[in-house]
């Protein structure tokens, strides 16, 4: 049973809810600086060129315009990993690349410049699918990587960082099973997330070697460290404007951050980058590309024996942090699936699409979407309940598992049996399930079916974070924490555990802006580490400044600190209220009390997340429409029951759920150039159109911090999309094996549309 808490537990407004409701909510395009001019980016029309010549001369000249960039004269900072990405090279290597860059008074006069350059190309040849691009003779994109494969290891995560997962003896383990499947499966969708807000940036130089950003980022701490070596270790600030959004894609948006910075430098004035929707959708990252070959081996009672095969990784034209999402990936797989043999073999591979980078799921829902369903032919061929099986074989306390950091992690989460029981329940699964590719429901041409899916990750503890608490002599708290909002009510969530810890009224704690030069250390709002690794360093800097508090008090009451409490701003004895100072005596006039935080990585307390689904096809047009979801975890102690709801409803869009159905960039592979590129094409579910969600929540308390709380919010997505494959192939009695399963895919499966196909040429 969950303790009874003053804040904690309980719903409370959001720290900035009227600042967005009344509009005083400040994005970054709200954002004007004094002589701030305006950065737009000439981008290519190839997916793959060598820039013969370019002539900017009439640019220069127009009017209005500051500085003009190109190759030739650009900074030569690098990003990606390994660091390879230039700010423009003279080589483009995707529809959208960039080719030059001009800042001007008005973004109207830079775009009228952007027409003036004349540029002439060498069309090279392009390569789109991940296997031909390994192939003998395939175009090669860079010269550091022949083969246009990428070293594996990401040094952010150790020396020993995962690069893959080779465990015990795989032939040994199929020996052992039962039955043993094979194929292929994957997950290549490319799925936007899609924030609402575009990316944006404002980077002003206060000298030569210090630069100022007012970015649109959910992690400004990530940006300072990540983006300092890139830039030759200069003095970076880095402040987080209110984020419309971001799922993952603006932790440190370095490419935007390398345009505004270089022509800043050039111009010597502050310039804006401000991407239009359309250049988000068709220029920014997107979400790994993944394809998985594997054989597993299952024993009769569903316990896996083996799991053999090859990852591949397409991370398009560059990586931005893929080499960790493979780390991480591997990881999780483990927390998914107990088996003492594995051999997977990742293989992370450039190709002439857009690049990849850090989107929500980081690497465990791109593996998990292919590996699932692969998973489950075994569970076919054995005829097992899925719920029973991922019951048995996800991680238990006691189990261990190899983290992104190569080391060897034991369990010390909650058994998450009774959260996977208690979602059965609410969905009435049980009641629904009627076997592998046997529909619950059939109404004439509507089938009804069901599917079910886990994810789990122990991102939830990773990497640093510092906080400073700040008492004030008027009651009141200051938290320093370098926490951006991007919509999930983090900074609230942090207040309300401070008020907690303080036993003040929610009003009377307030929090900093996320700025990198008046914060602590902190790595970021990422992997759901806001509730144990934020919260962690927020609460012992909280008690250490209440600590500080009661012993200036003691001295006042001739007794022991542990004797005295507060409330509200005052002090007093433990059970004696009829004397109280307030903080103003104890502290004095004019001075404060301040305590410190911090929290160091634990990868110990994974959480998980299950999701059901219920679809219904109609199996004469192919159309899905997904009815119901319920979602099931362990939250350990809830900290706002709305804003944790609200992370479970986030799991249908955002690249999530609704990537098995219809979110999908498609590409031209002829051409390079994405297809749907607006939002119109690209499609994406309205709040008129959302399905029944429900929510099973437990509250076991974690051994995490004073609350027992561990976050949810990124895992949501992840097991959405094989869930609703299933559930469409058992509905529909056939197989679906691609993402997303849209009419013609199910058509295809049901050979309806090699029917209409003969019959029009019959006729």
């Amino acid at each position: 049973m969950a303790k009874e808490y003053r804040h904690i537990g309980k719903a409370a407004q959001r720290i900035d809810a009227l600042e967005i409701l009344t509009g005083k909510a400040k994005y970054v395009d709200d954002l004007k600086i004094p002589q701030m001019i305006y950065g737009k980016v000439l981008r290519s029309p190839f997916p793959h060129a060598h820039i013969r010549s370019i002539d900017t001369r009439k640019a220069e000249e127009l009017p209005g315009v500051k500085a003009v960039l190109t190759y030739k004269n650009v900074p030569d900072w690098k990003t990606g990993w390994p660091p390879h990405r230039l700010v423009l090279d003279r080589r483009v290597r995707f529809v959208g690349d960039g080719v030059a860059l001009v800042a001007g008074i008005s973004s109207e006069i830079a775009e009228e410049a952007l027409e003036l350059i004349e540029v002439e190309y060498e069309e090279l040849q392009a390569v789109y699918d991940i296997e031909e691009a390994l192939s003998p003779g395939a175009p090669q994109l860079y010269e550091e990587f022949p083969g246009n494969d990428l070293p594996l290891g990401f040094d952010q995560m150790g020396p020993t960082c995962l690069k893959d997962l080779v465990l015990g003896d795989v032939e040994k383990g199929f020996q052992e099973a039962d039955f043993i499947v094979d194929g292929t499966y994957g997950y290549e969708c490319i799925p936007n997330p899609l924030p609402a807000e575009p990316p944006g940036v404002i980077a002003r130089w206060e000298d030569e070697g210090k630069l100022t950003l007012w970015v649109s980022s959910q992690s400004p701490g990530m940006v300072r460290f990540s983006l300092q070596p890139c830039m030759g270790f200069i003095d970076i600030r880095a402040i987080s404007a209110q984020v419309g959004g971001s799922f993952g894609t603006k932790n440190t948006p370095s490419i935007p951050i390398f345009y505004a910075a270089a022509l800043a430098k050039t111009a010597n004035r502050p310039v804006k980058i401000y991407y239009t929707k359309e250049e988000h959708l068709t220029a920014y990252s997107l979400r790994l590309s993944s394809r998985i070959h594997a054989q597993i081996g299952m024993k009769k009672d569903g316990k896996v024996t083996a799991v053999n095969g090859q990852w591949l990784v397409d991370t398009g034209a560059s990586s931005e942090i893929a080499q960790g999402q493979i780390a991480v990936g591997c990881g999780e797989a483990q927390l998914l699936i107990r088996c003492n043999n594995w051999y997977l073999k990742p293989k992370l591979v450039v190709t002439n699409r857009n690049p990849s980078g850090i989107a929500r799921g980081f690497g465990g829902q791109e593996l998990k979407s292919a590996l699932i369903p692969l998973w489950t032919l075994a569970m076919e061929k054995a005829g097992l309940d899925p719920v029973e099986v991922f019951k048995q074989n996800f991680v238990k306390p006691g189990d261990g598992y190899y983290w992104r950091d190569g080391k060897w992690w034991v369990c010390k989460a909650v058994d998450y049996s009774k959260a996977i029981e208690k979602g059965s329940e609410k969905f009435k699964w049980k009641e629904k399930w009627k076997g592998w590719l046997k529909p619950t429901v059939v109404q004439g041409n509507k089938r009804t079916g069901v599917g079910v899916s886990v994810h789990g990750n122990a991102d939830v503890g990773e990497d640093d974070s510092e906080a400073y608490v700040k008492l004030s002599p008027d009651g009141t708290a200051v938290l320093h924490s370098c926490l951006a909002e991007a919509g999930m009510g983090a900074r609230s969530s942090v207040c309300k555990m401070v008020a907690e810890v303080l036993n003040l009224p929610l009003a009377s704690v307030s929090i900093t802006p996320p700025d990198t030069l008046v914060n602590p250390f902190d790595f970021g709002l990422v992997g759901s580490r806001g509730t144990i690794a934020v919260g962690s360093a927020v609460i012992e800097a909280a008690e250490d400044a209440r600590k500080k508090l009661l012993k200036l008090a003691a001295q006042m009451f001739n007794i022991r600190p542990e004797d005295l409490d507060t409330r509200d701003g005052m002090v007093f004895r433990k059970g004696i209220t009829d004397k109280k100072l307030p903080w103003i005596e104890v502290m004095g006039l004019g001075y404060t009390c301040t305590g410190y935080g911090h929290y160091k990585a634990d990868y110990s307390k994974p959480n998980f997340m299950i999701i059901f689904a219920e679809v219904e096809v109609d199996i004469e047009t192919g159309k899905t429409d997904l009815t119901q979801i319920v979602g099931a975890t362990d939250a350990g102690q809830i900290i706002d029951p709305l804003m944790l709801g609200m992370q479970f409803h986030g799991s249908l869009g955002s690249a999530g759920t609704d990537t098995a159905l219809f979110e999908e960039t498609i590409l031209d592979r002829t051409t390079g150039r994405i297809l749907n590129g607006n939002l119109i094409d690209y499609k994406w579910r309205t709040f008129c159109e959302l399905p029944e969600f429900e929510t099973s929540i437990l509250e076991t308390p974690f051994e995490t911090h004073r609350f027992k709380a561990v976050g949810v919010g990124e895992i949501s997505t992840a097991p959405g999309p094989s869930a609703v494959l299933m559930a469409i192939s058992n509905a529909v009695g056939k197989r679906i094996s691609e993402y997303p399963a849209t009419p013609d895919k199910i058509l295809k499966a049901l050979y309806k549309i090699q029917k209409l196909v003969d019959q029009q040429t019959k006729f």
